[in-house]
């Protein structure tokens, strides 16, 4: 990114931008990244807001950057491209004029990102506004959050209000798992390594789990969790687009409209679970009181406050993707709130060897398994079987074979998805983001699932700290198989 650009973030007060968004600015601009001109527009609501901004900004920076990040000489350099803003996004009033003029003292074809860090509610009539006020130029993006709507039609309603002001191509939906680094590898490892690429189908392939699990409760989201739930919140865009590039075919380039084409054909190819099928491919959890790291914790209704809710904090999902390369694979979907670890993983099991040559003295021989840690660490790591070193019979034993990327690069660069994410927005990449197309089929996927909850059944309840309840190991189980819980070595 070498020309210099505006970046407008509404809700620049709220938790997003001082948590994640900033400090990926901050981050950019250590790592020269941030070209020189570049101005940063962060709205709050009252003048008085605007006049602490700066100081706010440097209080969340320390509080959210890591270990030796933050220093005095970066942040008054940083500080000069905070330009704070008073707007409330839903009134037309004249704060948006001032907004615009500060705009316009720049050349119309420079970059001007919106960055939509605001409730999906208030999307349509903030990019209302922003045409009306002649703010969207031919070079303007629009950045907006999921999750976009509760249900197929909502997602709809929103995107089409949006699709008013801006086209397809300046609309940038942000997934800020696609940001990671870790995910960027799981492509380049598939697609630059025959090794790999040669051994990913239902030849070899015995299943793939990828799991997100996460130690926190409700925090401040209780409001939003309680209507939206783990399916909406996770599994419908965080889960299904780790799950389209481990299945998808290989792009015949790299770029947007290649990888979005390749992802929407396995959504498009996803079995569909509909009624009974739901109930057998489907484990929906709620946790209650229990020990986390030694510590006794609140149930969800107790942190809800609420004296009973159906809203499930925890899923598993035994997807199918009918196509040539995945046919009779299953695919484990895992996400929950209040287990055992913070924890987001692909692992890749391969199938056992058609043969044994050895007896059975030599031990158990474990299927290989590639596994891909997106958090809290970076890391890929194969295990293989191999003679044991330490004596002179034949014993075979697992050893794994360990990348430790974080490790690899921590004195050089600091991994952060949001900032790789907002320059891509900058830059009119859009390589890493959603397409409508993909948000429609997600959710034509998704939709059945919520309609069959809503009929029958209640979440399964599961201890706060544990895997999640034992109806998710019995998923595994009718298949012969078992959840890889590498949450255990993180």
């Amino acid at each position: 990114m070498h020309n210099p650009f505006d970046i407008v973030i509404f809700g620049g007060g709220g938790d997003l931008a001082l948590r994640k968004l900033l400090p990926a600015m901050y981050r950019a601009y250590q790592e020269g990244n941030l070209p020189e001109g570049t101005r940063i527009l962060p709205t709050v609501r009252e003048p008085a807001k605007q006049e602490e901004y700066v100081e706010m900004a440097n209080q969340a920076l320390q509080a959210h950057l890591g270990q030796g990040e933050y220093n005095k000489k970066d942040w008054q350099a940083f500080s000069a491209y905070l330009v704070p803003v008073v707007i409330n996004v839903t009134e037309e009033d004249n704060h948006w004029d001032t907004l615009k003029s500060i705009l316009d003292t720049e050349a119309e074809d420079r970059s001007r990102v919106f960055y939509l860090s605001l409730p999906p509610a208030v999307y349509g009539r903030c990019c209302e506004i922003l045409s009306i006020k002649g703010l969207i130029t031919e070079t303007s993006r629009v950045v907006v959050e999921k999750p976009i709507g509760y249900c197929g039609k909502s997602a709809e309603e929103i995107n089409s209000k949006i699709a008013q002001y801006f086209e397809e191509n300046q609309i940038f939906r942000i997934d800020h798992y696609l940001g990671k680094e870790t995910v960027q590898n799981l492509m380049a490892l598939r697609f630059s390594n025959s090794l790999f690429e040669n051994m990913w189908d239902a030849k070899v392939i015995d299943n793939i789990q990828i799991s997100i699990s996460e130690t926190v409760g409700l925090e401040s989201r209780a409001g939003f969790y309680d209507k939206a739930g783990a399916l909406r919140d996770m599994i419908q865009n965080h889960l299904l687009q780790l799950l389209c590039l481990v299945a998808m075919e290989s792009p015949h380039k790299l770029n947007a409209n290649s990888i979005r084409a390749e992802k929407l054909k396995v959504l498009e190819a996803l079995r569909p679970l509909i009624d009974d099928n739901v109930d057998k491919n489907i484990v929906r959890g709620q946790y209650v009181p229990g020990d986390l790291a030694g510590k006794l914790v609140p149930g969800y209704l107790e942190e809800l406050g609420e004296g009973s809710s159906k809203t499930e904090t925890f899923v598993a999902i035994r997807a199918h993707i009918d196509n040539w390369r995945w046919a009779g694979v299953p695919f484990y979907l895992r996400t929950g709130k209040r287990m055992k670890k913070r924890c987001a993983e692909i692992v890749v099991e391969y199938k056992k060897v058609s043969h044994n040559v050895y007896g059975e003295g030599v031990g158990p021989i474990q299927p290989n398994r590639l596994v891909i840690r997106l958090q809290p660490e970076e890391s890929i790591q194969l295990t293989l079987m191999s003679k044991r070193m330490d004596n002179l019979e034949m014993q075979l034993e697992p050893v794994t074979l360990n990348i430790e990327l974080s490790q690899k690069y921590t004195n050089t660069y600091y991994s952060d998805a949001y900032k790789r994410l907002m320059l891509d927005a900058a830059a009119n990449n859009p390589s890493l983001f959603i397409h409508r197309d993909e948000v429609r089929q997600a959710w034509q996927w998704i939709d059945p699932i919520i309609e069959r909850w809503q009929k029958k059944g209640s979440p399964a309840l599961y201890r706060a700290g544990s895997w999640g309840p034992d109806d998710a190991d019995e998923l595994l189980q009718e298949n012969n198989h078992v959840w890889f819980n590498a949450g255990e070595k993180c």
